[in-house]
C-alpha cells in the first residue's frame, strides 16, 4: 500500500461525506446504492448513516477481500471507515446551508461534490464499499464504466426512496444530481488531464517528423498505412502532445506542407515517456 493512495482517499472521502451531509441530508435529497439505502433508513428510522454504512458493508468486505486483492480490499476497508468516520464529523460539526428554496443549485452541488469525492476514491485504487464495490466489478469483468454501473444501481434505490419518503419534485433533482455525480465520476476516471493524438498523411513525413521532434520535442511513430482509392502503401505519423501545444503542431505540419491531411483527436488518459515519464524513465511528479 502507498502512504499517497491513503491520503487522497481520506481526501476523497472527506469530500463525498461533506456533499452527502450539506447537500443531500440537509436538503432531503436521496442517493443512490448503499448511501442511498443509508440516507432511506435515516429519513424512515433517523438510524445515523455513519453507522449503518458499516453494518451494511460488512458482507462486501468479504466479496472485496475474494475478488478485489488484497491491497484493493484495505483500500476499501479505509474509504469505508474513513467515510463513516467523516459522515459522523460532518453530522455533528455541520455548516448550515439550507437550499431547499433552489433544489437545482443543492443536486449541482451534491452531485459536484459526491462525485469528486468518490472519483479522487475511485483514482487511487480505493471505493467506499457498497456498489461502489459492485460498479468495480462491472468496470474490471464486464467493461462498463464504474459511472454508468452505478447509475444502474442507483435508479433502483431512488424508486425506493421516492415509495416511502421522497415527493416527485425531490426524486427529479435527486436524480439531477446522481447523473452530474455519475458523470464527474467518469471525467476523473478518464482523467482530468487530457491531451491530443494527431494522425498525419503528407508526401513529406520524414521532414514533418524531424521538424516536431527537434522544435517540440515529441515523439513520433511511423504507422504503415494502405489507401482505399489509391492502393497504395503509405506512411502515417502518430503523434500525441498535450492539448496546449495542438495549435504550435498544426503550424509545424502546415509549415513543412499546407496541404497534409491532419485528423487530431482527443485523448483522455497518456502514460509514458515526455507525459508521465521522462527521458530517463522516472516518474515525473506533478
Amino acid at each position: 500500500m502507498k502512504l499517497k493512495n491513503i491520503l487522497f482517499i481520506l481526501l476523497g472521502s472527506a469530500i463525498f461525506s461533506f456533499g452527502i451531509v450539506h447537500f443531500n441530508m440537509q436538503n432531503n435529497l436521496a442517493e443512490g446504492g448503499f448511501t442511498g439505502i443509508t440516507l432511506l433508513l435515516y429519513f424512515l428510522f433517523n438510524w445515523d448513516p455513519s453507522y449503518t454504512n458499516l453494518i451494511l458493508n460488512i458482507p462486501l468486505f468479504i466479496i472485496g477481500w475474494k475478488l478485489l486483492g488484497r491491497n484493493a480490499f484495505f483500500y476499501t476497508i479505509i474509504g469505508t471507515v474513513s467515510v463513516s468516520v467523516f459522515l459522523w464529523i460532518f453530522q455533528r460539526y455541520q455548516i448550515s446551508m439550507p437550499l431547499n428554496e433552489d433544489l437545482t443549485l443543492a443536486a449541482l452541488f451534491a452531485g459536484v461534490f459526491i462525485g469528486v469525492g468518490l472519483g479522487i476514491i475511485f483514482r487511487f485504487g480505493g471505493t467506499t464499499g457498497g456498489v461502489d464495490i459492485i460498479a468495480r466489478l462491472a468496470n474490471k469483468y464486464a467493461g462498463i464504466s464504474m459511472g454508468k454501473a452505478m447509475f444502474m444501481f442507483d435508479a433502483v434505490v431512488i424508486t425506493l426512496s421516492l415509495i416511502f419518503y421522497l415527493t416527485y419534485q425531490e426524486a427529479m433533482y435527486t436524480l439531477v444530481a446522481v447523473f452530474v455525480g455519475a458523470r464527474v465520476i467518469d471525467f476523473m476516471q478518464e482523467g482530468a488531464y487530457s491531451a491530443r493524438g494527431a494522425m498525419i498523411i503528407s508526401d513529406f513525413n520524414e521532414e514533418i517528423a524531424a521538424k516536431i521532434m527537434s522544435e517540440m520535442d515529441r515523439g513520433v511513430t511511423v504507422l504503415k498505412g494502405h489507401g482505399s482509392f489509391t492502393k497504395k502503401e503509405r506512411e502515417v505519423l502518430y503523434c500525441v502532445v498535450a492539448k496546449n501545444e495542438i495549435v504550435r503542431l498544426k503550424n509545424v505540419i502546415t509549415s513543412v506542407d499546407p496541404h497534409a491531411f491532419v485528423s487530431v483527436s482527443i485523448v483522455h488518459d497518456v502514460l509514458g515517456e515526455g507525459f508521465t515519464l521522462d527521458e530517463n524513465k522516472k516518474p515525473i511528479e506533478h
